[in-house]
């Protein structure tokens, strides 16, 4: 049955009961209704406000309740009184949990600089996976995401001050239209020892602008040869502009920002690489990039290795 649902109007109510001796399960399904967010109005009673997903999850938990043995009774109600629609979002208040974190991120910062590279961006990617969760059931969102995203940037930076010092600086500047018929062919480089924007932006020029594209990693930016086309460092042809990381200028530069699903790709790279509006995929990609790193000897077999991954990302993107 198609449901048109208005959200700011209509809530999800899941009355549930199971036995004393399903104590093992009903853990289970409190843990699972839990994750989804949903307010606890008594014992046996969960509130959601209404969404076509939030409805097939509480009906997933409602046949599994039935399954063991229980009740389940899943409602959708429409209740627009005043002091409803003041009292309800506020079960539903992200608060604390917004604080714990903002003190889990300022610990790590304190912690960053005697910790080893590997640990530091392990519990870095840990503090954006739980940032990520937490925004995921924020049904009413207030200044507690925007401090979280500000502070996460920080942390980004605080990384990069760490253990990447050469992360390039952003610049004040006009971006040119540039033809991509006198970028064919050419020699690319940019620091070694890979990471986010980096690869991306090697995959970029790889699938998008030059596709005899040939590459040198830089064991120092100075190094670079005059005939190489730089990017991601600080003097480079394509670097940081403004608050573009080097992926978007070249989106920019190359008039590739007509295509919807390289700008969405431009967005998680932005991400992870300096921080900012939280993409939810990143997590995930941060994670198998790390993986594919560890297992890679050195950057041409990682720029193999990630360039399906990309490719696959891009084409979902593009479906979606």
């Amino acid at each position: 049955m198609n449901r048109v649902i208005d959200e700011e109007r209509r809530w999800l109510i899941l009355v549930m009961s199971l036995s004393g001796n399903a104590s093992s399960a009903r853990m289970r399904i409190w843990r699972a209704l839990r994750s989804m967010g949903a307010a606890v109005l008594r014992d046996g009673v969960y509130l959601l406000p209404a969404s076509p997903s939030r409805y097939q999850a509480l009906q997933h938990q409602a046949d599994a309740i039935q399954t063991l043995g229980g009740t389940s009774l899943l409602l959708e109600v429409d209740d627009t009184s005043v002091q409803t629609t003041e009292v309800l979002p506020s079960l539903f208040d992200r608060g604390a949990e917004y604080q714990e974190l903002l003190e889990a991120i300022a610990s790590w910062q304190r912690e960053c600089p005697r910790l080893v590279a590997r640990e530091a961006q392990r519990r870095l990617l840990q503090l954006q996976r739980r940032f990520q969760a937490l925004i995921e059931i924020d049904f009413f969102p207030g200044a507690g995401k925007e401090r979280i995203v500000e502070s996460l940037a920080d942390a980004e930076a605080t990384y990069n001050r760490c253990f990447v010092p050469d992360e390039p600086k952003a610049t004040r500047a006009e971006i040119p239209r540039l033809e991509q018929s006198a970028f064919r062919s050419r020699l690319w480089a940019t620091r070694r020892h890979l990471w986010v924007d980096r690869v991306a932006s090697a995959w970029l020029i790889q699938r998008f602008i030059d596709p005899e594209a040939r590459f040198l990693w830089l064991e120092s930016p100075t190094k670079c040869p005059t005939e190489a086309l730089g990017f991601d460092f600080d003097g480079a042809a394509f670097t940081h502009v403004d608050d573009k990381v080097t992926f978007e200028v070249l989106l920019a530069s190359f008039g590739l920002v007509v295509d919807a699903a390289l700008v969405r790709l431009g967005e998680l790279v932005h991400y992870l690489d300096v921080g900012g509006a939280p993409v939810p995929e990143a997590a995930g990609l941060k994670l198998m990039l790390s993986g594919a790193r560890e297992r890679c000897p050195d950057d041409d077999a990682l720029l193999a290795h990630v360039v399906p991954l990309l490719d696959d990302l891009y084409q979902a993107y593009q479906q979606s």
